[in-house]
């Protein structure tokens, strides 16, 4: 495992600059930086937002860019969050491959049986919280904020760990326990954003063509080089498509899968995930966040060294260009999903973990307790940034969007939150 100070460093630090940046400018000069986020970059008839879409959301001004008579408009927004966060989804996609199918995988087998059910539960007991204070607060409040049930479901992995190693130590075999959960949270929100947030009409014969690109570049330069070099030791067809073409040919394929999301109405950020199983990959799993994994050199593992830094630079800009929210945008979307987080993440991951554990007699890793449970749904309800991003998804831009975001980014008091409870647990640290 990384030491916490490089975990910091590599997967948080740029992410809450951004935020912080944005919710000081959006407090300060509202106007500025919503025209900031929404800043067009190119008018055109193929690719971004809506133009009547756009010019709500951009608000006065929008005319003097020009570019009426556009279809689309590519704002510095759509750019971040709907085209180079596909990058972060993709390397998230990759973890959860590389832990369902590779030997050793983490979400392989029994070991991973009650993580998995209290994944479960850490997702029905938010939705359920969510949507039952929505009913209690009326059918007004209800139709506003329903769309929003997603919203508290989310787990960011990143500070989680960082967290979860604070409260149980870095050897905890708790920690372990967090991050299966995490991951395979993970793995149902991309499902979750994919069949339940479509972007527009639907049209799955566009699917075609994301499925036909991830065939094609497996095929062509995964499984044919290693059939051309069957019987010869030094495999010169993969030597060769390695080093002369590397990663181009899945970049390529990469682009007409996201084009491919885009226009069938799903949420395109989530366009590159058919391509991942086409990389060619390791033969088995390090486990999430292994150090071991900067020394491996197939294709895929690569491909993630590559984009590392590229997607710290682009979680920054994702912080900084939706965390902007001013402090008076707090409603009853902001209750439910911290009351989601706060209360339906730890009631249920405890219920459905011990459900696992006893009744269906599954067990728990040596060292851990059922209270431990517990624990852990409070480290996982800090949702910030996939919580952040289903908010901007599920509500069109204005004060219910705002107050859904002011939730997912108070989610971080789960973190103060986690420690007092690992006190009154007492937790007992194990440390590496």
């Amino acid at each position: 495992m990384y030491r916490v100070w490089n975990f910091i460093a590599n997967y948080s630090i740029l992410l809450i600059s951004g935020a912080l940046i944005a919710l000081i400018w959006a407090n300060i000069n509202p106007s500025s930086y919503h025209h900031f986020v929404e800043f067009p970059l190119w008018f055109n008839d193929h690719v971004g937002l809506d133009y009547s879409y756009w010019a709500k959301s951009f608000g006065t001004g929008y005319a003097e860019f020009g570019g009426a008579g556009s279809l689309k408009v590519l704002s510095l927004h759509y750019l971040v969050n709907d085209m180079l966060m596909a990058f972060f989804f993709a390397i998230a996609a990759k973890e959860v491959w590389e832990a369902v199918i590779l030997k050793n995988g983490s979400l392989r087998g029994k070991k991973a049986a009650t993580p998995l059910f209290a994944t479960l539960g850490g997702m029905l007991g938010p939705v359920s919280v969510y949507l039952v204070l929505a009913a209690f607060m009326g059918s007004d409040t209800y139709d506003a904020v329903a769309n929003g049930w997603a919203i508290p479901t989310a787990t960011d992995i990143a500070f989680s760990y960082l967290v979860g190693r604070l409260v149980f130590g870095a050897g905890h075999p708790a920690v372990r326990f967090l991050l299966l959960l995490a991951i395979a949270d993970d793995a149902a929100g991309l499902i979750i954003l994919a069949v339940f947030y479509p972007q527009g009409d639907l049209a799955p014969i566009w699917l075609m063509l994301s499925v036909g690109a991830a065939v094609a570049v497996y095929l062509l330069f995964n499984v044919l080089p290693r059939r051309l070099d069957i019987g010869k030791q030094l495999r010169p067809a993969s030597t060769w498509v390695r080093n002369t073409l590397s990663f181009w040919p899945y970049l390529l394929a990469a682009g007409l899968s996201w084009y491919g999301f885009m226009r069938a109405g799903l949420h395109p950020s989530l366009g590159l995930l058919p391509i991942v199983p086409a990389i060619p990959h390791a033969d088995r799993a390090f486990g999430i966040f292994s150090e071991a994994e900067q020394y491996l050199t197939d294709l895929l593992n690569h491909c993630e060294h590559l984009l590392k830094h590229p997607v710290e630079v682009v979680l920054f800009f994702f912080g900084l260009l939706n965390a902007g929210v001013e402090f008076g945008a707090m409603g009853a979307a902001t209750w439910l999903v911290l009351a989601g987080l706060l209360i339906g993440k730890p009631f249920g991951v405890l219920l459905f973990g011990w459900l696992g554990a006893r009744v269906f007699r599954l067990g728990l890793p040596d060292g851990m307790r059922i209270i431990d449970l517990f624990v852990i749904g409070c480290i996982a309800a800090i949702g910030f940034t996939v919580a952040l991003f289903i908010a901007v998804v599920a509500f069109e831009p204005g004060p219910v969007q705002d107050a859904a975001k002011m939730g997912a980014l108070f989610s971080f008091a789960a973190a103060g939150i986690s420690l007092v409870v690992g006190k009154l647990t007492k937790v007992e640290r194990k440390d590496l």
